[in-house]
């Protein structure tokens, strides 16, 4: 699909941010950082669960395509953490950021009519 490593490194990169992303969004405390008083429902968690859980998997894979298996593991361990840092730092200064995100979730929807 891609030619070139670096596109598929930053693919990975970006995919993975999203995944993590949507995990702390699956944790009450975080959705109520980002989303306010709107509840978060049980569906919505799951689902969010698993677009997390999917695409830490496709970020894996994006860094096995690119590289040996073992250089893939490492580097897909260093995106982790660097994806973990960007998704704490956007948490803790600009939760809002995260909005568009889950702007599908029904609570979402609620918040953002009542502004």
């Amino acid at each position: 699909m891609f030619d070139t490593p670096w596109i598929m490194l930053t693919a990975a990169c970006i995919v993975l941010t999203l995944g993590l992303a949507w995990m702390a969004l699956a944790m009450e405390i975080h959705w109520k950082q980002v989303q306010g008083s709107a509840p978060l429902a049980r569906s919505v968690q799951l689902l969010l669960r698993g677009l997390g859980g999917l695409s830490l998997a496709i970020s894996l894979i994006l860094c096995m395509a690119t590289d040996h298996i073992s250089m893939a593991a490492l580097v897909w361990i260093m995106l982790l953490a660097t994806g973990a840092v960007f998704v704490a730092f956007t948490l803790t200064w600009r939760p809002h950021w995260l909005a568009p995100l889950v702007a599908w979730a029904p609570g979402a929807l609620a918040r953002h009519a009542a502004k």
